[in-house]
């Protein structure tokens, strides 16, 4: 349990950022985040302001650590992250999700969703600079002042220029600190990145700067570490493809952690799958369509060798069958020992 783990005050504290992704770190994924450890805090997946202010309800429900002081069951500390274009409708329900037990509040300024950019939200109001201004500032003034209030940008719609105005605006506006996305909206999630632009951004403002983006291994730390001169990062896929990666990057920041865990796979997604059990919101197909979104990741951008044979598999049982086979499998040919295939065709069969 990462029962160290502490929302950053102090400008000068150094903190490691679980990532938001959509559809990716929900309450199961933040759970078993907290359990791995090496993470400062985790912010959610965005809620969506549209028409209306968010009920509390809503918040309760895609945010569940509200009710347990805003802590996942593994002791990580959850930051609400909220995502609208209307400044009032925002503050109404970054004082809704206090009131429900939020501690800390994001504003998404980053997500380049085409849906979401269509309808007045992410990384549409990157082109509009005052309103990035007016927003957060309508939050913080709403909220209690001993609620931090922070924004996650990318570094512009099309030109990496305009990080420099739009950081201004979330300073201006009143923010405790700000995460930069180290691309372009029109990127997506292409290379390359550019780390150096957030460097000059945090050598501008007085406020912490979270840098964000491609930091992949230990190696891309010390170059984002170096271009940007943070002490602030944020994982997002990279900690799922390298689970290890997170007390890897604490230890380089002298954060609290525990030993570095020994990669294991069966035993990790197993862990997701208690957690999604403790939510009781899963079905089992969608365990299983979440236990391969991860692998998927792990497999292009990390060392999991075995997404193959696990992609077509449709339930629980099935797919830790297939995992545990596929383990052995790698094991004993590690070993130089026969597969439990090549063992069946050598042994004289059982069947009449």
């Amino acid at each position: 349990m990462n029962e160290s783990a502490q929302m950053p005050q102090n400008p000068a504290q150094a903190a490691l950022v679980l990532a938001p992704m959509d559809g990716i770190t929900d309450a199961p994924m933040r759970a078993l985040q907290g359990e791995i450890g090496g993470f400062s805090y985790s912010v959610t997946e965005f809620l969506r302001v549209s028409i209306e202010p968010l009920p509390r309800k809503v918040f309760l429900r895609d945010v569940p650590e509200l009710n347990d002081l805003g802590r996942t069951p593994t002791g990580l500390p959850v930051q609400v992250q909220i995502l609208g274009g209307d400044p009032e409708r925002m503050a109404i329900s970054a004082v809704t999700a206090c009131r429900a037990g939020a501690h800390s509040i994001d504003i998404n300024f980053g997500c380049p969703a085409p849906t979401v950019n269509r309808n007045d939200g992410g990384a549409s109001l990157l082109r509009h600079p005052d309103r990035i201004r007016e927003i957060v500032r309508a939050v913080r003034d709403a909220v209690p002042p001993e609620i931090p209030v922070s924004a996650k940008l990318r570094l512009g719609w099309e030109s990496i220029e305009d990080i420099h105005v739009n950081a201004q605006m979330v300073a201006e506006g009143g923010a405790s600190w700000i995460t930069i996305h180290a691309r372009t909206k029109a990127q997506g999630y292409n290379p390359p990145v550019f780390w150096k632009p957030i460097g000059v951004v945090r050598r501008a403002l007085d406020i912490p700067v979270v840098a964000n983006g491609d930091i992949w291994s230990l190696e891309d730390f010390y170059r984002c570490q170096d271009e940007t001169g943070c002490n602030r990062f944020m994982l997002g896929r990279s900690a799922l493809a390298n689970p290890s990666l997170s007390h890897q990057v604490a230890r380089e920041l002298g954060l609290p952690f525990d030993p570095e865990p020994i990669v294991e796979w069966e035993p990790l997604l197993r862990g997701f799958l208690h957690w999604c059990e403790h939510y009781k919101d899963y079905l089992s197909n969608h365990v299983v369509k979440r236990l391969k979104q991860w692998l998927s990741i792990a497999s292009r951008h990390g060392e999991f060798a075995h997404f193959d044979v696990l992609k077509r598999t449709i339930t629980v049982d099935e797919f830790f069958a297939q995992l545990h086979a596929a383990e052995i499998t790698e094991i004993s040919t590690e070993d130089g020992l026969p597969s439990p295939t090549e063992r069946a065709a050598a042994s004289p069969s059982l069947l009449c």
